[in-house]
C-alpha cells in the first residue's frame, strides 16, 4: 500500500458500533436440552449458528457474561443461555428447559449438608466430639467389612501355591529330559 507523505492516521474517523452488539458465531450446545415450543430434544454437542452478545450491566469478577440465541431445528423458535462463569457452566434463560442433571444436584446437595454440618459444629462443640465419634464407627465398620471381604475372597480362592509350583517343576523336569534323550539320540 502507498501512504502519501502528508498522510495522517488520527485524521480518519473511528468507527462508533454500539456496545450490546451481536456477533455471529458457531457454537455447540452445551448441554441437553428440550424446546418449550415444539418439544424437540435439542442434545449437548449439536452444532449451531448463533448470535452473541456482551450482556450490559452484568459480569462476574471483571469477567464478561455473553448470552447466545440459537433456533430450534424443527420449529426455529428462538432459545437463549448464558455464561456463568461462577459455576463454569451455562444458564438456560427462555425458549427451552435443560434436561435433568442428577450429578450436578447431588453435589449441590452434599455441598449444602457439609456446609450444614459446619455451622452446627462451630456453635456446639458436643456436636463435633458427637461427629468424630460417627466418624470413626463408620471408619471402623468400613474396615471391618473390607476385612471380612479379604477373609471370604482367601476361603473361596483355595489355591496351593506349593502344588502348584511343585507341578511346575516336574513339568521342567520332564522337558529337560525329553531334551536329553533327544540330544542322546542325535548324538547316535
Amino acid at each position: 500500500k502507498y501512504y502519501p507523505p502528508d498522510f495522517d492516521p488520527a485524521k480518519i474517523p473511528k468507527l462508533k458500533l454500539p456496545k450490546d452488539r451481536q456477533y455471529v458465531v458457531r457454537l455447540m450446545a452445551p448441554f441437553n436440552m428440550r424446546c418449550k415450543t415444539c418439544g424437540e430434544y435439542i442434545y449437548k454437542g449439536k452444532k449451531f449458528n448463533a448470535r452473541k452478545e456482551t450482556v450490559q450491566n452484568e459480569a462476574y469478577l471483571g469477567l464478561p457474561i455473553f448470552r447466545f440465541y440459537i433456533k430450534c431445528t424443527r420449529c426455529l423458535a428462538e432459545i437463549t443461555f448464558k455464561t456463568d462463569p461462577e459455576n463454569t457452566d451455562y444458564t438456560m434463560e427462555h425458549g427451552a428447559t435443560r434436561n435433568f442433571q442428577a450429578e450436578k444436584l447431588l453435589e449441590e446437595e452434599e455441598k449444602r449438608m457439609q456446609k450444614e454440618r459446619e455451622e452446627e459444629e462451630l456453635n456446639n462443640p458436643m456436636k463435633v466430639l458427637e461427629n468424630r465419634t460417627k466418624d470413626s464407627k463408620l471408619e471402623m465398620e468400613v474396615l471391618e467389612n473390607l476385612q471380612e471381604l479379604k477373609e471370604l475372597n482367601q476361603r473361596q480362592a483355595n489355591v496351593d501355591f506349593e502344588a502348584m509350583l511343585k507341578q511346575y517343576k516336574e513339568l521342567e523336569e520332564e522337558q529337560r529330559r525329553k531334551e536329553q534323550e533327544e540330544d542322546e539320540q542325535e548324538m547316535k
